[in-house]
């Protein structure tokens, strides 16, 4: 097996003295440009020639001494995900790294899988971020919020129905798209109502409370409706749409909130190949509004969710990294409204 080359003595590893006796400025200067110092104006045509001198050498600025210079480091961690999030959130996630990045902030992706919170939280303390933004899937809480900060960080921000002693809050309650999806079903007169709750592990942080949110709608409307909510375990796949499409008239339901469009989409193919006649004795709602929605026949009605753009949040993880002993903080973030189309 072929061995990685290694560094010789003819190609040392260029520092930035190297950089700045090329470029014919002090090592100051080449410390402000490439870590883009604001503060200290300096000439563009100084600016370039320190690029170019970096580029030319193959030099890049040591983040550890960096950190240590300015007594914190400019990383985010990200816990990656656990489960599948589907495009929606994916996008959200996406706009909320390219926005950090803007910032001058360094976003690194942390695999927790299989950690407990406070195994999690002692993890990525080792790694000495400055702020932690944490999706809701390790249910971080107190001590770890406490293990973070006296590790460095300034900011621990939590995505989820529940708030963290001592973390900013980003508050997506799932209910609300369940609500959203429930009012629409009984405003169209369905009273029999079935709820998909995924079969895949992990997805019960989404599901549940989106099947609580159809509960409590459902409550809401009282006995007088006469309306039911009726859980139905699917998988995402299509032997398992087959399989609970082909014993639907057995349930007595008129109608399904599919938890999302994904498993929408997968369940209205499966009731229509069964011979159930959509949105005539089933009505299909799913959630997310993704495009394919409105390509399918009938088209699908479906659940807007409404988040904060990837900008806001970026804010937010800077004015805090900024200000780490300003009042903690709860932003309630989703809101959701049904869009009604051909399936409903």
């Amino acid at each position: 097996m072929s061995q990685p080359p290694k560094q010789s003595a003819d190609h040392p590893v260029p520092t930035s003295t190297d950089v700045a006796r090329l470029a014919g400025v002090s090592r100051a200067t080449v410390s402000y440009v490439l870590n883009n110092t604001s503060a200290v104006r300096i000439s563009e045509p100084t600016r370039r020639r320190v690029r170019e001198a970096a580029e030319e050498l193959g030099y890049v600025p040591h983040a550890a001494a960096r950190s240590l210079r300015a007594g914190h480091s400019r990383m985010v961690l990200l816990p990656t995900s656990h489960v599948p999030v589907g495009p929606l959130y994916s996008r959200f996630l996406n706009e909320v790294q390219w926005a950090l990045r803007a910032l001058d902030y360094t976003v690194v992706q942390y695999g927790s899988l299989g950690l407990g919170a406070d195994e999690a939280a002692r993890a990525w303390a080792e790694l000495r971020p400055v702020a932690v933004l944490s999706l809701g899937e390790i249910a971080l809480s107190a001590h770890g919020v406490q293990v973070l900060k006296r590790s460095g960080a300034k900011a621990v921000i939590t995505l989820g129905p529940q708030r963290v002693e001592g973390a900013h809050a980003l508050v997506m309650d799932q209910r609300a798209i369940g609500s959203a999806a429930a009012r629409h079903l009984l405003e169209r007169g369905r009273r029999a109502i079935g709820v998909v709750v995924p079969a895949e592990p992990g997805l019960e942080l989404f599901s549940r409370p989106r099947l609580a949110g159809v509960r409590r709608t459902v409550t809401t409307a009282g006995e007088a409706s006469g309306a039911r909510v009726e859980p139905l375990t699917m998988a995402y796949d299509e032997e398992s749409a087959a399989r609970l499409a082909a014993g639907w008239g057995a349930l007595g339901l008129d109608a399904v909130y599919a938890y999302n469009d994904e498993y929408a989409q997968l369940l209205m193919r499966a009731l229509q190949d069964a011979g159930v006649d959509v949105p005539g004795e089933c009505a299909v709602v799913g959630a997310d509004d993704l495009l394919l929605g409105k390509l399918l026949r009938p088209r699908l009605s479906t659940v807007h969710i409404e988040l904060p753009t990837g900008r806001e949040i970026a804010e937010l993880v800077d004015r805090v990294v900024r200000d780490p002993d300003g009042e903690v903080e709860r932003h309630d973030l989703m809101a959701a409204h049904t869009v009604p189309r051909e399936s409903s």
